[in-house]
């Protein structure tokens, strides 16, 4: 009896980290200069077929929208707020509800005014959730840099 439990506990413990490996959306960042003192932030998120992430939309339906939180510096100040793009309406068994998501691929760009000299580097933080019509992932956050150049 005690063989039995421990070989279930240690058979739950693998599929627990199995899960917790799982990587399917993959984060980068670049930069482009708009003008001498503007430049765009662009987020992309390469995410593995049949998978998704959801918009910053809040929703009351269950799932984590997407958060992307700049650090505040002397150096730049945001302007605007985080547009999405190709973020498209589905219906989500998991949740229910029609949702808005991104498959495939995430971007997200935001502009921003430099207040210094071009070369230093911007931080922010990705918080994020995804799912597949099986399971979801717990949320994650990545932290990011590009270089203002």
């Amino acid at each position: 009896m005690k063989f039995l439990r421990l070989l279930s506990l240690l058979v739950l413990s693998s599929l627990r980290l199995s899960a917790q490996e799982q990587n399917p959306v993959l984060w980068t960042s670049s930069y482009r200069a708009i003008s001498e003192t503007e430049g765009e932030i662009t987020l992309l998120a390469r995410i593995e077929p049949g998978w998704h992430t959801y918009s910053q939309r809040p929703t009351d339906a269950g799932p984590i929208s997407t958060s992307i939180l700049f650090t505040e510096s002397k150096l730049y100040e945001l302007i605007g707020k985080v547009e999405e793009i190709n973020v498209h309406e589905e219906y989500d068994k998991a949740f229910e509800a029609k949702l808005f998501m991104f498959s495939n691929k995430a971007e997200f760009k935001q502009k921003i005014k430099l207040k210094a000299k071009p070369g230093f580097e911007v931080s922010f933080k990705v918080e994020y959730v995804c799912c597949s019509d099986k399971m979801c992932l717990p949320p994650k956050t990545i932290e990011l840099k590009v270089k203002a150049q």
